[in-house]
């Protein structure tokens, strides 16, 4: 059943300089970002910000997700020179907040995780005031990779929970719900310096009291921050959008969070998981 997408979901049009040197920057240091590979409806706005996510450990991902754009098929060799290139592209954008996230690599031992943490140190090592958020997979539970990440010291490390628990079987197969809550609640327990964050899609075939109990949910192990945003189909071969999600609703969904005790919350039918990522960074400084 197709469902007309409706007026709030335009997105504005943004040409420039900016554009081009973001484009420029990240063919030149051959890396990718979620903003383009997952076909994010705000990749235009924040290059024209002089702003990207980049997504490490190739574009190919491991699991079997209906919702993400990601592409599946063999995955490749890490690319030992992608820390220092992500480091690099950070300075030269000027980047103040930088957002790293992955593909999930089951087929490694740690999931990764010591590629992340190369990826922090490198950034570091030619950006020393750069705040690092992460957006980490969930290592198929390994703590132990899990604590590698913890000990690189990122001032956020965010995983997104995406749906609700009862949608998991049809839109995350691979993933476990209380894997991933556990994963937020071993940040904590081990780093509780360390900002969290997770963020869900919405249009999915969820209910409303089922969201809000995903809310409590990451309260309860102490997540920080919170983004809600409208699931749009990549494809014909994904799951289907159930609904078009009013935007009086995402604010509501916002003003359930703020009083729940999250420190921010972008609610919006357009969000995504690193929009406006600085700030919610900034509400704690």
């Amino acid at each position: 059943m197709n469902i007309r997408k409706p007026e709030w979901l335009k997105v504005k049009s943004y040409s420039g300089e900016n554009m081009d040197f973001v484009q420029t920057i990240l063919n030149e240091l051959s890396l990718n970002t979620v903003c383009q590979e997952a076909s994010c409806p705000n990749r235009m706005e924040c290059y024209n910000r002089k702003t990207s996510t980049f997504m490490i450990m190739g574009k190919i991902c491991t699991r079997n997700c209906t919702f993400c754009g990601v592409e599946k098929a063999q995955v490749q060799p890490l690319d030992p020179e992608e820390p220092l290139h992500v480091a690099q592209a950070v300075k030269e954008l000027g980047l103040k907040h930088v957002v790293v996230t992955s593909v999930t690599r089951d087929d490694l031992p740690d999931g990764g995780a010591g590629h992340f943490v190369n990826v922090i140190e490198k950034i570091r090592d030619l950006n020393e005031k750069t705040v690092v958020e992460v957006l980490i997979p969930d290592f198929d539970g390994n703590v132990d990779a899990l604590s590698k990440v913890i000990d690189a010291k990122p001032e956020i490390i965010d995983h997104n929970m995406e749906t609700v628990p009862r949608l998991y079987a049809t839109v995350r197969p691979m993933a476990q719900y209380q894997r991933s809550l556990d994963l937020l609640e071993n940040v904590k327990q081990k780093d509780n310096s360390i900002l969290t964050k997770s963020g869900i899609m919405v249009g999915l075939g969820e209910h409303e009291e089922e969201v809000i109990q995903v809310l409590r949910d990451l309260r309860k192990v102490k997540c920080n921050f919170l983004t809600i945003g409208q699931y749009l189909q990549p494809s014909k071969k994904h799951h289907s959008i159930v609904e078009y999600i009013h935007p009086d609703v995402f604010e509501r969904y916002k003003e359930i969070g703020l009083e729940m005790g999250f420190d921010y919350v972008e609610s919006g039918p357009l969000v995504r998981s690193s929009y406006h990522a600085d700030k919610a960074y900034n509400t704690r400084t």
